[in-house]
């Protein structure tokens, strides 16, 4: 009897493992038959993005449906890429937790409070990625076919434009040449400057564009005041900073300025554009003298835009401000990638593109910061070396977010000090006081310590240099500089307390 019923026992179990493998084998095989619709159709939506980026759209609702076709195709190959790189993902959690678990029992509390800033094999919290359900695929799927489905329009709308003259040798060199992310942006500020409306009263066109620190407004401007059609509507374009602007006269400003493009026979009419960078604010008089003599000085036809981090600044304008945002998760992974591998093609390291998407969310959509670490992994592609840099992020996010309440980029912005983080094995504390940019023709000694140096931990000396962040090769081609302070004692921790106490009294 006991024979029997063990058998049959045997029997029910080896009947519900081979169903429950059946259906697991059955899921995996609809969700891979997913995973490739959804590589093919994100392969239809990228080259109708890539045909229309390499034409001149102007009418604004083709621009907004080329907005929604580039984003879909962000979020499509993000989703994409969580499915392809979650097993490798799974993988290096799985081996992080163990070290995890090695490293608790050889720190103590007291040990590890020396190297709270520096040292970045010390435990952290895993940062967990969306696991990709099939809910998300079905979804992303079902939302990109009906995209694909509503562009035959624009496709044959999209012949009508003139073509770009340009051809890009790789998505890498093509992103680290040209502005990312921006052409929607681009051709709005195209359309203000190339329409010249009828003047009223001597009036100027200014059109305000705001956004924070290193979002791309400067490199924005820069880029379409390159655009051929530009040079042919204005004979003279110059660029202005805050610091000029003490008078409020034009008159005073000319020999201040920067110009940047200068012929008189290129406007019919000898319209000018003058370009404005605030950091912050400009008060209502020193507004009304500079209009009012910019108006009596240039001619009907010419324009004005101004950049500032401050929202104030749009009621100055006469056609409606431009907001600049940071890219979506999404696009800024899709930058990154390209950026962080160069040439190298990212499915052939999937355990490095799954590293790769945890580091791009610990940076916090900062261009600067991605070019910065980009360059730091992209001349080691080894999967220890990459794991050791992600360990460092995390540590460098939550320790800011646990004694200040805001990420390190945002300090930076603010121009506020932040403890930097360092592969380096040593007690010493990294503070980065500064990060600023100065156009590179104007340098006359770059520093030859960069900031990979420091990151990587081939400079760990006591002291206070700059280093050299990252060389923009985009004009304005600015190189990006940042401030160290290294010491044994935490001093500007101190100083903040006092600070900070100063602050309640």
């Amino acid at each position: 009897m006991e024979t029997l019923l063990s058998a049959i026992v045997g029997d029910l179990v080896s009947r519900a493992l081979s169903m429950v493998t059946q259906r697991y084998l059955q899921s995996q095989g609809a969700e891979e038959e997913k995973l490739q619709r959804l590589r093919a159709v994100l392969l239809r939506i990228h080259a109708t993005v890539e045909e229309a980026e390499g034409r001149h759209i102007t009418n604004q609702a083709m621009l907004q449906q080329l907005q929604m076709l580039r984003r879909g195709m962000y979020r499509g190959y993000y989703t994409l890429d969580t499915f392809r790189y979650r097993a490798h993902r799974d993988e290096a959690d799985g081996e992080a937790s163990t070290r995890r678990s090695l490293a608790l029992s050889r720190f103590s509390p007291s040990s590890s409070r020396r190297t709270f800033f520096s040292v970045c094999d010390a435990p952290s919290t895993d940062l967990v990625l969306d696991d990709g359900s099939s809910n998300n695929l079905d979804k992303m799927l079902s939302s990109l076919e009906r995209m694909i489905g509503d562009m035959q329009e624009f496709v044959m709308f999209l012949a009508s434009y003139p073509r770009i003259s340009r051809q890009p040798y790789s998505a890498y060199l093509f992103h680290d040449q040209v502005m990312f992310g921006r052409q929607m942006e681009k051709e709005t500020i195209l359309s203000f400057l190339l329409c010249r409306e009828a003047a009223r009263n001597g009036s100027l066109g200014v059109l305000p564009i705001i956004g924070p620190a290193r979002v791309g407004k400067s490199t924005l401007v820069e880029h379409v005041c390159h655009d051929e059609r530009v040079h042919r509507r204005f004979s003279l374009i110059v660029f202005f900073s805050g610091n000029d602007l003490n008078g409020g006269n034009l008159a005073t400003l000319k020999g201040s300025g920067v110009i940047k493009h200068q012929n008189l026979a290129s406007s019919p009419h000898g319209d000018s554009l003058a370009v404005i960078e605030l950091a912050g604010d400009m008060d209502e008089e020193t507004w009304r003298g500079l209009y009012t003599s910019a108006a009596s000085h240039l001619t009907p036809g010419s324009k004005i835009i101004l950049t500032s981090r401050s929202e104030k600044i749009a009621s100055l304008g006469t056609a409606e401000s431009l907001m600049l945002k940071f890219l979506s998760q999404e696009a800024y992974w899709y930058f990154f990638k390209t950026v962080a591998f160069g040439s190298t093609n990212p499915g052939e390291h999937p355990n490095l593109a799954a590293i790769g998407m945890e580091i791009a969310v610990h940076m916090n959509r900062s261009f600067v910061a991605a070019n910065i670490v980009a360059s730091l992994l992209r001349t080691n592609l080894d999967t220890r070396f990459w794991r050791r840099v992600l360990r460092c992020l995390r540590d460098f996010a939550r320790k800011h977010l646990s004694m200040f309440g805001e990420h390190p980029t945002n300090l930076l912005e603010k121009d506020q000090p932040v403890y930097m983080w360092t592969m380096a094995k040593t007690t010493n504390v990294f503070v980065m006081r500064d990060i600023y940019d100065e156009p590179s023709p104007q340098i006359s000694e770059v520093p030859r310590i960069t900031a990979q140096d420091v990151l990587s931990g081939r400079v760990t000396s006591e002291g206070t240099f700059q280093a050299v962040a990252w060389r923009s090769r985009i004009p304005p081609c600015y190189t990006y500089l940042v401030s160290f302070v290294v010491s044994r004692t935490d001093e500007h921790a101190v100083l903040g307390k006092k600070r900070s106490r100063q602050e309640r009294i």
